[in-house]
């Protein structure tokens, strides 16, 4: 591959760089390009172009719409969505959140799916909230142990839920996780009824959890808001003020909440 003689950085992994430069210049045109001009532009022996675009191809980041000729595929507009989504809400959510923290002094958390997990997005806490468990930003944790991954299954259909369950095992990191499928079908079948979820030392003992949905213009289930708190001090007064938050956050996100 042709290198800029000022460039001194060698690359950690070889077909990682290549993989990049292929992306580069397929994104440098609105049409599907030739294997023979992306080798031409890359650098690239036609073999390898080949063999690295295939393999783009297979996990959708790379289209062939015909023989020999690519373009970029609809998984880069997926995850692009994705980071898109994720920053809007956290912007949403911040200020709201901070509010939340002041008036109960303890952790709130953001929070949105990514396949079979929750990840942590934002975070509003204090030392002075007593809690000895934080969940970092960038922190996962299973669907079915979380109050926000009860949101989203409790939002899927039951066979998403059942195949969800076969994947998982529903593996349980405390004496309180559920990990039986019917308990906690029945579990959603609450979350659905009442709006909001909980996690009852689930993930971890001594942590109970309550959750509310955020929504986005079209009414999709799009992140969670929770406040987490040590087992004995959770206060369910708290509920509403948690709802009244998630509702104003998804009303800066577009969703109706007039009557």
């Amino acid at each position: 591959m042709k290198k800029d003689p000022d460039h001194t950085t060698t690359p950690t992994i070889q077909v990682i760089e290549r993989m990049f430069s292929l992306i580069d210049v397929l994104a440098s045109r609105e049409e599907a390009i030739s294997l023979k001009e992306i080798s031409q532009k890359t650098g690239l022996h036609p073999s390898t172009a080949h063999r690295i675009l295939n393999d783009l191809a297979s996990g959708r980041f790379v289209d062939r719409p015909e023989a020999g000729s690519y373009r970029l595929g609809m998984r880069l507009l997926e995850l692009g969505n994705l980071v898109k989504g994720r920053l809007n809400v956290r912007d949403a959510a911040l200020a709201p959140m901070r509010d939340l923290h002041k008036l109960i002094q303890q952790p709130v958390n953001l929070s949105m799916r990514q396949g079979d997990e929750i990840v942590y997005i934002e975070r509003a806490f204090s030392e002075r909230s007593g809690m000895q468990v934080v969940r970092a930003i960038g922190g996962r944790a299973p669907l079915h142990l979380t109050s926000v991954g009860k949101l989203f299954l409790a939002a899927d259909d039951p066979l998403r839920v059942r195949s969800y369950a076969t994947r998982t095992g529903l593996s349980g990191q405390t004496r309180n996780s559920i990990t039986q499928l019917q308990v906690l079908e029945r579990e959603l079948s609450r979350v659905k009824q009442s709006g909001f979820a909980r996690d009852n030392e689930e993930l971890e003992l001594g942590v109970r959890c309550i959750a509310a949905g955020i929504y986005d213009d079209q009414g999709k289930l799009l992140a969670g808001l929770s406040i987490s708190a040590p087992a004995d001090r959770l206060d369910d007064g708290w509920l509403a003020k948690l709802q009244e938050t998630a509702k104003a956050i998804s009303a800066t996100l577009g969703y109706p909440t007039g009557p």
